[in-house]
């Protein structure tokens, strides 16, 4: 399966730019977990005919480590925003996730609760129908 044809079905968007991450914090919407930090803000105003997707970046501090293990611990999270993010977030959120020191050795598993309840604080979980 090629890059194309993974995002065709997904709605999920990357963020890129350094002012979008600063627009993110300045929101201060935020929920520290054991594995990660998650952070979430309303998209800006968009044009209203594109269908609102779901933005996400991805930061790993030198406090997480060297860049081997901040590599991984930003592979975890992007693995964790594939598995849980296109269906378990609202949409017209940018989200970001940063990676904390426990990133790159906790259990999947508890990364996958971590982000859930992060989904959950920041009121960025999508509601079940």
């Amino acid at each position: 399966m090629g890059k194309d044809e993974r995002q065709k079905g997904s709605s999920v968007g990357r963020l890129k730019r350094r002012a979008d991450f600063l627009r993110v914090a300045a929101a201060r919407r935020k929920w520290a977990a054991p594995g990660l930090i998650l952070q979430a803000a309303p998209q800006p105003e968009a044009d209203e005919s594109i269908e609102a997707e779901i933005r996400v970046g991805f930061t790993a501090s030198r406090k997480v480590g060297n860049a081997v293990k901040r590599n991984r611990a930003r592979r975890r999270l992007k693995a964790l925003v594939r598995e849980m993010i296109a269906t378990g977030a609202n949409p017209g959120l940018d989200l970001v996730l940063i990676a904390r020191t426990a990133t790159v050795d906790r259990p999947f598993d508890e990364l996958r609760r971590d982000l859930q309840q992060s989904l959950q604080r920041t009121k960025a979980a999508r509601k079940p129908h």
